[in-house]
């Protein structure tokens, strides 16, 4: 009898997990709205009292939201029409990645990114970003896609959290992050004090012409972007590497 009531159990469960697996959309195009939440106060020395007064002119996040088209093997990342949120000191108004345009080909391993750098804007063609991702057994739902945590470190030394769902085929992400089994919903970088989350993902028609690389910019590659960066803020000190480094993502 217990045995009959162990088998009984066990179809029971494979038919719901068989119909739970049916049920499951899995989509190759649409529209993501990200959040961009990014702590302020990490760019103030602590214990520091011209800290603690700039604290008071300023928002501790700072929030902003971009829209990401993708379709089976190319994405689009761009400013959202969402307003964010959050008053920043006048000398970090517009901050790295504020702006960002990045089209990834997954297929062909190439990116084109538009990046505002202060007065000046850059057209960046080069190939995908290779990121060696360590998979985990943690799971978390974003969006209402069900995803898993993966690790990595990039540019030497920044460390990454991802969470990705493989309910969605393409392997895309947002900024430059890529190369997982699906779609990236969540990225943070802890030590940088930003994070990335999918508010909102739509199952929508995209045509191949709204998912194109952009056109504006003054050419260069990462290599070039990155000696163009180091030669003007050499003299920035420490907040100079920070900011590089965020423009670099």
């Amino acid at each position: 009898m217990k045995i009959a009531h162990t088998s009984l159990l066990l179809i029971l469960t494979a038919i719901m997990l068989q119909a739970r697996a049916q049920n499951t959309i899995f989509l190759s195009q649409g529209k993501i709205e990200y959040e961009r939440r990014f702590n302020q106060y990490s760019l103030l020395e602590e214990d520091n009292t011209w800290s603690e007064v700039e604290k008071k002119s300023m928002s501790q996040f700072r929030t902003s939201y971009f829209d990401m088209l993708f379709t089976r093997n190319k994405t689009l990342y761009k400013p959202g029409a969402r307003e964010g949120a959050g008053t920043s000191p006048m000398w970090f108004s517009e901050q790295p990645g504020q702006n960002n345009i990045i089209y990834s080909d997954l297929e062909n391993e190439k990116s084109t990114s538009q990046k505002k750098v202060f007065e000046e804007t850059f057209l960046v063609t080069d190939s995908l970003r290779k990121i060696r991702w360590k998979l985990t057994d943690e799971t978390r739902v974003i969006a209402g896609f069900n995803c898993r945590r993966a690790n990595a470190i990039i540019m030497d030394s920044i460390y990454v959290v991802a969470f990705y769902t493989d309910e969605i085929l393409t392997t895309g992400g947002p900024e430059s992050f890529t190369g997982l089994p699906g779609m990236i919903l969540g990225i943070a970088l802890p030590h940088q004090h930003v994070t990335w989350f999918a508010t909102k993902v739509e199952s929508v028609s995209v045509a191949d012409t709204q998912v194109a690389p952009p056109q504006k910019g003054k050419k260069t590659d990462i290599a070039g972007l990155k000696e163009t960066l180091n030669t003007a803020l050499k003299d920035w000190g420490k907040y100079g590497q920070r900011f590089i480094q965020a423009a670099m993502l």
